[in-house]
């Protein structure tokens, strides 16, 4: 197989690629965060906020986050992509089976570099070092562009149905532990997601998940929320 070939096929997996277990993280930890930040306005304001400085609390809360997820998945394509380079430039420059031994065992997941045999990872190096070319670094593709609309979809669109209670009720109370309740489901189903992708109990995970978000809306209601 060509270098051509072999870039191009590395980079159709990374545009291709959004690990789930990150994008359901970064959905629950937003939904973590609106609750917190819903719950801090209840006690700042003695609950006597208006619905729709509410409302547009909740929403920015949910833009700024998909925003801020968003620009750090940008970030760590960039960084990753230089350190993907970094190594393999290591590797070409390196005289020392044993420290490209190391090298490579700490770039591979745990699993894999635990069962590979010496003569195993010196073959690995010798496939690596042969690419007579580096890929060109380009800032951001196009795909990548579109990955990131992506997730700042994903993380707004999942977080939004929070905000949904203060545009239907017009009791703020009411509004709030109905808009707590809603992230609770989220949290639950996300919870079940994440379970069966790790290979966990499902719902012994989404149960977990719930149990925090538990602690964290009692909290802020002891607090005055």
């Amino acid at each position: 197989m060509s270098d051509e070939n072999i870039w191009q096929k590395i980079k159709e997996k990374n545009q291709n690629a959004l690990d789930p277990i990150d994008r359901i993280s970064e959905v629950l930890f937003g939904l973590i965060m609106v609750l917190t930040f819903t719950g801090s306005i209840s006690v700042a304001t003695d609950g006597r906020a208006e619905i729709g400085e509410l409302l547009w609390a909740a929403l920015g809360c949910n833009l700024a986050w998909g925003i801020i997820d968003a620009i750090f998945y940008l970030m760590g394509i960039i960084f990753s992509r230089g350190h993907g380079l970094s190594i393999l430039r290591k590797l070409k420059s390196s005289n020392d089976k044993e420290d490209s031994r190391n090298l490579l065992k700490d770039e591979l997941p745990v699993f894999i570099s635990a069962i590979l045999k010496p003569e195993e990872l010196d073959s690995l190096k010798e496939r690596l070092v042969v690419l007579e070319s580096l890929p060109r670094k380009k800032f951001i593709s196009s795909s990548e562009l579109r990955g990131t609309i992506l997730i700042f979809l994903l993380v707004f669109t999942c977080t939004f149905p929070v905000a949904l209670p203060f545009i239907f009720f017009t009791d703020t109370q009411f509004a709030l532990r109905f808009s707590n309740g809603i992230a609770l489901a989220i949290l639950f189903f996300g919870g079940v997601s994440v379970g069966k992708y790790a290979g966990f109990r499902p719902y012994l995970t989404g149960s977990i998940l719930v149990v925090l978000g538990v602690i964290l809306v009692a909290l802020t209601i002891a607090l005055g929320g």
